[in-house]
């Protein structure tokens, strides 16, 4: 009798072992939700496929986080996205993990003669941008200032609500011409001449992660960060066309 109920109780341990060990492996497997700036698409979801994604404009994707969303992550592509939700404390302390810069796209049949971004003034054009509170919006109303093109903004026909539908558009012949990442020409570049801003007239464009607070999956977060920081992570994101990260945040 005592034989059976020492075997009955090693068989239950063993089960009760099995289960947990199970779960482990389950919550493990579990795809971490990564609220992610739109122009992230192409190379986080060629990075790790494993993951679950939000892809939007960086306001958009800070605004549902405040709401509530279940993300585990969120890489916004400004700073000012991340460092309000940090003073909420409703993140960690973000990190800078890439960097970013402006181009103007035309449509490849280009009816503007669109040949300089100078031409935005000289020419009757048809101009998308992406809205104030977008990240490549702001940035975009930083170049035209620093150009002194800040009138061209007479011209716009469409605010978008991430660089995606910017580019979009104007790959569509949708409008003569739009202001977008670098990256974001690429994806297009069958469709779109990408024009040139001059170096000294781009703006600081840089881009931050931070782990939700809410998070229950944080240790699981944290590495995944690890990762994108990591050689390879790096690695990949300039292969995508992503600057360095700047040396004065490392």
């Amino acid at each position: 009798m005592r034989t059976r109920v020492a075997a009955l109780l090693v068989i239950a341990v063993l089960a009760a072992s099995s289960l947990a060990s199970s779960a482990g492996a389950r919550r493990q497997a579990d795809p971490l939700t990564i609220y992610a700036a739109a122009s992230l698409t192409e190379v986080f979801s060629s990075f790790d496929r494993a993951q679950r994604y939000s892809f939007a404009g960086s306001n958009a994707l800070e605004t549902q986080i405040r709401n509530g969303a279940p993300a585990d992550i969120f890489a916004s592509a400004a700073p000012l996205n991340t460092q309000r939700l940090f003073q909420s404390r409703m993140v960690e302390r973000p990190v800078t993990f890439t960097a970013n810069r402006l181009v103007l796209i035309v449509p490849r049949s280009n009816p503007a003669g669109i040949r300089s971004v100078y031409d935005l003034r000289r020419k009757p054009v048809k101009l998308v941008i992406a809205g104030a509170a977008v990240p490549v919006g702001a940035y975009t109303r930083t170049v035209l200032r620093k150009l002194g093109l800040s009138s061209v903004l007479s011209k716009v026909v469409s605010q978008e609500s991430d660089v995606k539908a910017v580019s979009g558009k104007v790959a569509f012949g949708q409008a003569d011409a739009g202001f977008v990442y670098a990256t974001d020409a690429r994806p297009v570049r069958e469709q779109v001449s990408v024009i040139r801003i001059p170096a000294w007239a781009q703006p600081r464009i840089r881009y931050e992660i931070a782990v939700v607070s809410r998070s229950s999956r944080k240790a699981a977060a944290r590495a995944w960060i690890k990762r994108i920081l990591s050689p390879g992570g790096q690695r990949a994101l300039r292969n995508a066309g992503f600057l360095p990260i700047p040396k004065a945040t490392r």
